[in-house]
This record gives C-alpha cells, sequence and structure tokens, in this order.
C-alpha cells in the first residue's frame, strides 16, 4: 500500500513509519501543531522522515486546538504525573482530535492518490482515549468511504489498536526503529520527565518488552511506584 503515516514523532508513530517503510510503500509522514505544549516532538518527526528518505508534511491547526479547551496538552493546566489508569488522566484528552487530523489525512491521501493512511492508536489508549478505539477506527472508515464514494479508495491502516505499548517497541526494535529519536512526554521540557502519563506508560513499555530503553529522564524510578499505585 502507498501509505502516509501521521506521525506526531512519538514512540508510537514512529515506530509505524519504520514498519510501514518496511512493510509497504511509505510516501510520506503527515504532522500536526495544533498549539500542544510538547510541540517539539513534531521536530522528532522530520528527522524520522529526513531518515525514512521521505516528505514530512506539517499542517498548522492551531486555531482548532485553541478551541478545544480544557486539555491539559493545549491550555494552562498542569499535566498530571502518574499511571495513565488513573482518572486525572482524562485532563490531556483533546477532543476530537485524532478525527480532526485523520479527515484532514484523509484529504491529502486522495489529492496524492495514496491507497492508506496510518495511525499509531494503540489499546492502552482505549479507557481514556474514546478515537482511539476499534470502534471509532471502524466508524470512521465507514464514514471516509461515502465521504470520498467516486473520488478515491482510502484505507485506515492501524495495525496496533489492539495490541499494547510493550507489543510496539517490540514491534519498533524488529524494524530497527531508533528510539532514542522519539518524544513521548507530554510536559515538553528539556528532558523526559519521568512523571507525567505518557513517560511512565513509555517506560513500563521498555520493561515489559525486554528492550534497553535509551530515554534520559529526569525522574526515571518514579514510572515504579506510579504503576504500584494504579494497582
Amino acid at each position: 500500500m502507498k501509505t502516509i503515516v501521521i506521525c506526531s514523532g512519538g514512540l508510537d508513530s514512529v515506530s509505524l513509519a519504520h514498519k510501514v517503510a518496511a512493510e509497504h510503500e511509505l510516501c510520506g509522514l503527515l504532522s500536526f501543531d495544533y498549539g500542544q505544549r510538547h510541540s517539539k516532538e513534531v521536530g522528532y518527526a522530520a528527522d524520522c522522515a529526513k531518515r525514512l528518505g521521505v516528505l514530512h508534511k506539517v499542517v498548522d491547526i492551531r486555531a482548532i486546538g485553541a478551541a478545544l479547551n480544557g486539555s491539559a496538552l493545549t491550555d494552562d493546566i498542569d499535566v498530571p504525573d502518574g499511571h495513565y489508569a488513573e482518572e486525572t488522566m482524562k485532563i490531556t484528552i483533546v477532543p476530537n482530535r485524532n478525527a480532526i487530523m485523520l479527515a484532514i489525512g484523509f484529504g491529502m491521501a486522495a489529492a496524492e492518490k495514496a491507497d492508506a493512511v496510518a495511525v499509531a492508536v494503540h489499546g492502552g489508549d482505549h479507557f481514556i482515549y474514546p478515537d482511539c478505539r476499534p470502534e471509532f477506527i471502524d466508524a470512521f472508515q465507514v464514514m471516509q468511504n461515502e465521504a470520498l464514494d467516486g473520488y478515491a479508495d482510502v484505507q485506515l491502516y492501524a495495525p496496533y489498536v489492539n495490541i499494547s505499548k510493550a507489543q510496539i517497541v517490540e514491534d519498533g526494535a524488529k524494524h530497527n526503529t531508533p528510539f532514542g529519536d522519539t518524544w513521548s512526554c507530554y510536559k515538553g521540557g528539556e528532558r523526559h520527565c519521568g512523571r507525567c502519563g505518557t513517560c511512565v506508560e513509555r517506560r513500563e513499555a521498555f520493561h515489559l518488552a525486554g528492550v534497553e530503553d535509551p530515554t534520559d529522564y529526569a525522574d526515571p524510578d518514579f514510572w515504579q511506584a506510579a504503576i504500584e499505585g494504579a494497582q
């Protein structure tokens, strides 16, 4: 499949980009600036595109992001520490974010005669983020079939939707993903904080996968206490 990968620059989407490059035809990476405080991640997506030898497009939707207020990722609200299992992590939801990004991605794929749009949603996100669930992926495909009827046939490729982040690490390692050249931390500092939900999830995933974690965390040991507290 000639595939465009929606790539934030995070571990999941960069691993997906390497997977698509190995197994399909990667024709480009698509990133979004929606006003996220961790916008430095987009630079990692650019590095990934250069490494894989494809075009990288960044779409500025900051005005849209500003309208989707109330999220710790876009507003002046503290990103909470702790495991994703905690109720507080719902403050990191940006409503309809994936739906908006995918709609743009499908429009671009149709215009560029691509066969698929790939997205790295995974099983660990289901209980917090509704637009990461299999039901959303299936419904979005149905909607796009109607939206592009008679003009283009674009598939939504979401190979991680039913697997864990640890399994993504395993898959990424199989495809030689340079994990040190990815960014996960929602706080967007100079180093991964080691305390926010994405940092805890990232650290745990490497541990469960049995893969060495090259990430530089400001607090490299917090993840264990966070996981024990969530159980």
